[in-house]
């Protein structure tokens, strides 16, 4: 792949595909392209084909996905299945079709069983039994894996599969409905030190950018308030809380999405995808941390003075997911980030 290598990130205004592009034009990447949802609809076959037709990329980023967290996914569990299928499977077809050089795709950490042995290695894929909550997307995501395994094995395609742990940083979801739980963790807090304050400007201010189910800064205090109450940001009296799903025992890997998008260049440089398998490689950070205690650094980072209060009538999900990232180290790319280092960046850039 060389400077002007003709680069498709499907997906380049999420989290992830945004940050791939910032990575590959910081290294001197200059032929990318990208289209919006309103310019290309990967959900519609024509489209996908007329696009490639078009465009002939090079090379393809397939970070394109419908994701959310555990509230969103166990919700809109057909939409998570049905999407993310379609995405893929067009995107993935018409690469082979039109003879890209090498594609990237992206998976999740959920592919793998609910009680797999720690830190997860990439043989444990299809040994066990898969969370429920998320269930519809992991099927998907490791039809994705399989997808990428058969185009190689059948047409010798140079198509590999990455599976990131949870990821955090620069263009995140803060949808206190659909976000993963580091974002709504620092959204819930950063609310909550407002509601302290007695800051109802900055909390206006805050929903003006990110409304919360419709409801923006021009509404009334009392809306405003009952909304903020249904998911979880309460004050009685002088005393604010913030309520949070579960116990706060579950142990999660988090890795910034900037070591990441590293990760993920660096793979489509010195990777090409193997007649064994499983041929997918994990990227994760290489150490977790619970759920509570994560909370009590988004808690010093925000400054959030405020209560904190567990709700275990409602799921925690798997119990602990740390990968093993050795494949990936072994290859020679390690993460440079800290979690408290990549929460402030975090909390700053959200602040701003």
């Amino acid at each position: 792949m060389d400077k002007n290598s003709k680069i498709y990130i499907a997906g380049h205004n999420g989290m992830v595909g945004s940050a791939i592009k910032r990575n590959l034009e910081s290294k001197g990447y200059n032929n990318i392209v990208s289209r919006s949802f309103s310019e290309l609809n990967l959900l519609d076959e024509r489209q996908v084909v007329g696009f490639f037709a078009e465009e002939k990329p090079e090379y393809v980023v397939l970070a394109a996905a419908k994701v959310g967290g555990i509230v969103a996914n166990n919700t809109y569990r057909a939409q998570f299945i049905y999407e993310n299928l379609m995405i893929q499977n067009h995107v993935i077809h018409q690469s082979y079709v039109h003879g890209v050089k090498k594609l990237l795709f992206l998976g999740s950490s959920c592919i793998y069983p609910r009680l797999a042995e720690q830190p997860i290695r990439e043989d444990a894929l299809l040994t066990g039994l898969l969370e429920y909550t998320n269930e519809p997307y992991a099927i998907a995501k490791i039809a994705g894996i399989k997808m990428c395994e058969a185009y190689h094995a059948q047409y010798g395609c140079n198509f590999i599969s990455i599976m990131p742990t949870n990821l955090y940083g620069q263009n995140d979801n803060y949808d206190l409905e659909k976000s993963h739980v580091l974002p709504a963790l620092i959204r819930k807090m950063v609310l909550g030190k407002y509601l302290t304050e007695k800051n109802m400007a900055a909390i206006r201010a805050d929903i003006d950018k990110l409304p919360i189910e419709g409801v923006n800064g021009s509404y009334s205090d009392e809306v405003i308030l009952k909304v903020l109450e249904k998911y979880g940001i309460t004050k009685t009296g002088d005393v604010v809380s913030i309520t949070l799903w579960g116990t706060g025992s579950p142990l999660r890997e988090f890795l910034h999405v900037d070591d990441m998008a590293d990760a993920s260049v660096f793979l489509l440089l010195n990777y090409d995808a193997p007649d064994t398998t499983p041929s997918h490689v994990n990227i994760g950070y290489g150490d977790d941390i619970s759920i509570g205690d994560l909370s009590k650094i988004v808690r010093k980072i925000v400054n959030y003075e405020g209560e904190i209060i567990w709700d275990n009538t409602k799921p925690d999900g798997t119990p602990k997911k740390l990968m093993d990232s050795s494949k990936l180290h072994n290859l020679g790319w390690k993460p440079s980030i800290s979690l408290e280092e990549g929460i402030k960046r975090v909390v700053a850039n959200y602040k701003n």
